[in-house]
């Protein structure tokens, strides 16, 4: 299942510098292991904004929940998430 998802991400900004270089760079390591494993397909930064649009490639809406509710950054984000079907008029006819 596809599932296009947005992550704002809103940093306290009395949070310690060391305390948020080191929760990026975990949030680094676990995103590019989960695109190396297929599970995170693509990886937007929104121009000016701390923010991202992803895609993400998992077999249930749990998983989904899963990977992203144990992301490091998680409690300090706001997301929205928006299931993919194909659409019928797609020259794809797959996900390549």
């Amino acid at each position: 299942m596809l599932f296009h998802v947005r992550m704002d991400v809103n940093l306290p900004q009395t949070m310690p510098e060391n305390q948020a270089t080191a929760l990026k760079k975990t949030e680094k390591d676990i995103a590019q292991g989960l695109q190396e494993s297929g599970k995170w397909r693509h990886l937007w930064r929104i121009a000016g904004q701390y923010a991202n649009i992803s895609v993400f490639d998992v077999s249930s809406v749990d998983e989904l929940h899963t990977l992203i509710s144990t992301l490091p950054l998680f409690p300090y984000m706001q997301i929205q998430i928006m299931p993919l079907c194909r659409h019928p008029s797609s020259i794809r006819s797959n996900d390549a």
